[in-house]
């Protein structure tokens, strides 16, 4: 087989490599634009687990390269002049032109052709190869040429950023953030190899602008930075190579091969410098193809089975690298915190790295952000011991106080007849208020049979209703020490349709009733078209929304909150894509909160005032002209200022071809950016599944109270395994489970011991070399 690799970086040289190691007959050729010994930039870095991959493909490449990085187990943040490290994090740095050099060695051994200042214009040069790998960068030639049959997307973020060197040597990962008259500067540095590091700039567009960086030379800006971390670069100065200012390009791509081109390295993916290096992504990407080429005898089968069976690696790297990015636009958000909350969101940023993660790492450094979260608290009036997990840190909300911060979501059962709640219900939410959580949501439930999602749903338009509730309520109240929140909402433009598992968002095939919204916009094709709310019937359904309320009270529950999020009623007003009036409810912001505001105050008025009321919102309709984040906020301030106590933060389900992106905990930026913004409380869900992710939410200062939807389905009794796995004492237990909670607490300790063990048997060795 004939290959020619198009980029003598990284990715293209150490495909080559592997690939003339397994079949030294094939001719392989690599083409490089630059000279052996040109190279831009200074270091790049590498995990444990990296090199744990180099060594078991290629051991001689690897020997050599470990014997060139500088390693390092500390990350150090720098806030406000304190200094907080975390241990055990396991990374090391080399520099870039090293890398290159040692990678050109082996290649060349092993019989790979180097053509070294070979501009390629076009790969058609290449017509008699039967592979072309397009290694050619961010800019890639091929993949423009291309673009419309690889699907690709570049998009440009915010922050701008340079690469410096300096012959500073560091001890550690080091976050540098420092505050100036323009804004907040962070320099990402690490040492790659003796008497020199790399130093990463970034800074939001406010603050590069302000300080007229674009209207400077390399050498002029290199002496402000320089000044300005005067302190950080102990006597040392900052060097230029090609230091420009740039703006981080995401680069995605639906296929990464056409025909006989397949893309590697930054032309196929990139991922922000804040997780990791793009050198790392681009070499695992080539032992992926590596590994494709080996297991399918035809190059056409191997090339496909590369663009699936790489593709997830790919987009959940990116997808942290994504997160962790939008942290750094965001910095400005936090800088009020303190310094150990900050530490620990700059560690746990991209939701990779979570509370039990860093307690392996770095035990001592988890229990000093521990202690400073609860010395925050019990500032703020909050009484519980030290050692107290995050999680089960108590919560106040007006005269209400939650036990602990975890909450059990809202979740349709669908199951109500009539809108009346019946033993189902009983059993569904008694059994998760004994089961522990703080908080316990109803289903969105409903103030009139035409507000009603499905036939099952749940409803509070009269006596018996409110009777039935106030059945479980006692009962709740009875036996736990859990608070229950009634959500009140109207399905709008969603209702009239058959039950989830029936045909969910599908009409029913008789019986249907009347739907309103605040335009006339269906939320499918096969959707019937809403009625446009006239003043009329606005007036009529804000009075049956204030009758619920008032039963919601009769029936005991400690909270209400009004549903005006995911594509229904009252969210139908937000929502730029389904609100189309153009009197005064429709236009900007303002006006389109006028009706969810008016339905809210009169709400606040029946309910008692010390008892607390939230909302419910979609901060994201996930589609283009959807609701902005400036929108979002904008609703948020007005919310809060008509006595809204409480943002409960979800996204979605406005339109039915929205185009969500997940993850875990996917919605916590969201919840995060009201939370700093507007200075109001918040509640996060979103693909939260364990008590790791909660305690990592709390301890960051994300979010203030964390909702779980299905893992409290399987696990009604979710807290109480929770508590006896961390071993916390304080959980309340009732009374006739008393009997188990011993044997909870040995099964939790000897479980939560096996994980630990377990995590430290995966952890991937130190690389080091000894100096013994």
């Amino acid at each position: 087989m004939k290959i020619s690799v198009v980029g003598g970086g990284p990715g293209g040289l150490y495909f080559a490599i592997l690939a003339k190691k397994q079949w030294p007959d094939w001719q392989i050729d690599v083409f490089e634009r630059n000279r052996p010994d040109d190279t831009f930039g200074f270091g790049v870095v590498f995990s444990d687990q990296t090199l744990g991959f180099l060594d078991q493909y290629d051991n001689p490449s690897y020997e050599s390269i470990r014997r060139s990085f500088a390693y390092w187990d500390d990350v150090d943040i720098h806030y406000k002049g304190q200094v907080l490290r975390c241990a055990g994090n396991g990374f090391c740095g080399c520099s870039r032109l090293k890398l290159l050099q040692l990678l050109h060695e082996r290649a060349s051994s092993l019989g790979v052709a180097l053509h070294f200042e070979h501009e390629v214009s076009d790969e058609q040069e290449f017509a008699d190869s039967d592979l072309i790998i397009a290694a050619d960068g961010i800019a890639s030639l091929v993949r423009d040429k291309y673009s419309d049959s690889f699907g690709t997307e570049v998009v440009v973020r915010r922050n701008y950023f340079c690469w410096l060197g300096s012959t500073r040597e560091l001890d550690a990962f080091k976050y540098f953030f420092r505050e100036t008259e323009h804004g907040i500067i962070v320099m990402h540095a690490y040492q790659y190899e003796r008497g020199m590091s790399t130093w990463v700039c970034e800074m939001q567009p406010s603050t590069w602008e302000g300080f007229g960086f674009g209207n400077m030379q390399e050498t002029e800006y290199a002496e402000k930075l320089q000044q300005l971390f005067v302190e950080e670069l102990d006597g040392h100065e900052l060097i230029i190579n090609r230091s420009l200012w740039r703006q981080f390009p995401e680069v995605k791509n639906k296929t990464w091969v056409k025909d006989n081109i397949v893309l590697i390295g930054d032309s196929q993916h990139t991922a922000h410098y804040s997780i990791g290096s793009g050198t790392k992504l681009a070499m695992e990407s080539s032992i992926a193809l590596y590994e494709s080429l080996k297991a399918h005898d035809d190059l056409p089968t191997a090339l496909a089975a590369f663009d699936v069976d790489r593709r997830t690696d790919v987009e959940i790297t990116q997808h942290a690298a994504d997160v962790s990015l939008a942290w750094f636009e965001t910095m400005d958000e936090h800088w009020d915190v303190e310094p150990e909350k900050f530490a620990f969101q700059v560690m746990s940023r991209s939701k990779q790295i979570t509370y039990e993660n860093l307690r392996l790492r770095d035990a001592e450094f988890v229990a000093k952000v521990e202690q400073g979260f609860t010395a925050a608290q019990h500032a703020s009036g909050y009484d519980f011991p030290h050692g107290t997990p995050p999680m089960f840190a108590p919560f106040r909300l007006r005269n209400m106080q939650l036990d602990n911060r975890v909450v059990m979501s809202p979740m349709a059962q669908y199951s109500a007849i009539d809108g009346l709640p019946n033993d189902w219900h009983l059993v569904h939410y008694g059994s998760r208020g004994i089961g522990g959580a703080g908080l316990i949501y109803t289903e969105m439930t409903c103030p009139s049979p035409d507000a009603r999602i499905t036939p099952g749903c749940t409803g509070l338009w009269n006596a018996a209703q409110r009777d039935q509730w106030r059945r479980i309520v006692d009962f709740v109240h009875a036996n736990a020490a859990a608070k229950m929140c009634m959500q009140i909402g109207h399905a709008g433009r969603k209702g009239s349709t058959r039950l989830a598992w029936d045909g969910m968002d599908l009409p029913l095939d008789d019986g249907n009733w009347p739907i309103f919204a605040a335009s006339a916009v269906p939320y499918r094709v096969e959707s019937a078209t809403p009625i446009a709310l006239d003043r009329a019937r606005m007036d009529e359904i804000k009075a049956q929304f204030v009758a619920s309320v008032e039963y919601a009270e009769q029936a005991g529950f400690d909270m209400v909150e009004l549903h005006a999020a995911h594509g229904y009623l009252i969210a139908s007003f937000i929502s730029p894509l389904t609100n189309l009036r153009d009197d005064e409810y429709g236009g900007d912001i303002d006006a389109r909160m006028r009706y969810p505001l008016e339905v809210f105050t009169a709400m606040r008025a029946v309910f008692p005032a010390d008892k607390p009321m939230s909302v419910r919102l979609s901060a994201s309709d996930w589609s283009i002209g959807g609701l902005g984040e400036d929108e979002l906020i904008r609703a948020c301030q007005l919310l809060k200022e008509a006595g809204v106590d409480v943002i409960n933060v979800s996204t979605g389900q406005t339109v039915s071809d929205e185009k969500p992106v997940y993850g875990r905990m996917f919605q916590v930026p969201f919840a995060d950016k009201v939370k700093h913004r507007v200075d109001i409380p918040v509640i996060v869900a979103g693909n939260i599944t364990n008590a790791d992710q909660v305690n990592t939410i709390i301890l960051s200062g994300r979010a203030d109270l964390v909702a779980l939807a299905r893992p409290h389905l399987t696990n009604p009794q979710f807290m109480l395994d929770a508590a006896a796995r961390y071993g916390y004492q304080g959980q309340q237990w009732p009374n006739p489970y008393m009997a188990g909670r011993f044997q909870a607490y040995l099964i939790g300790e000897r479980e939560a011991e096996e994980q630990r063990d377990m995590q430290i048997a995966l952890k991937p060795p130190s690389h080091k070399i000894s100096d013994d």
